[in-house]
């Protein structure tokens, strides 16, 4: 399974934490060290769509107008780590957006 959000992340941090505590192998893939593929990223967008963008992010609060216009996968290319997290990828392909508690129950943690 890979998680991708950052390795200075609590949340992210927290995630990894407890899927290895369940037995998951998890490999953290720090978006800033190592951009996520595009199709990685397209796929995720198709997924989950405007909810990939954190909004709520000290990253978005220091953008311009202009750049908060950009279509979601240009400003996502551009910021990796603009991308809410944890983006989580199971052995079978299934992604999972967030540490929530629908997250953690669907992966069967907490």
């Amino acid at each position: 399974m890979q998680l991708f959000g950052l390795k200075s992340c609590d949340t992210c941090r927290k995630a990894v934490k407890s899927l290895q505590a369940a037995g998951f192998a998890v490999e953290l893939v720090d978006l800033r060290a190592q951009p996520m593929d595009a199709d990685l990223r397209a796929a995720a967008y198709a997924e989950f769509g405007d909810a990939l963008v954190n909004t709520r992010s000290t990253t978005w609060r220091g953008l311009d107008e202009a750049a908060r216009a950009q279509p979601a996968l240009e400003l996502l290319a551009e910021h990796e780590a603009l991308m809410k997290r944890p983006l989580i990828v199971t052995e079978e392909g299934t992604m999972h957006l967030g540490w929530t508690k629908a997250v953690q129950a669907a992966l069967g943690v907490g």
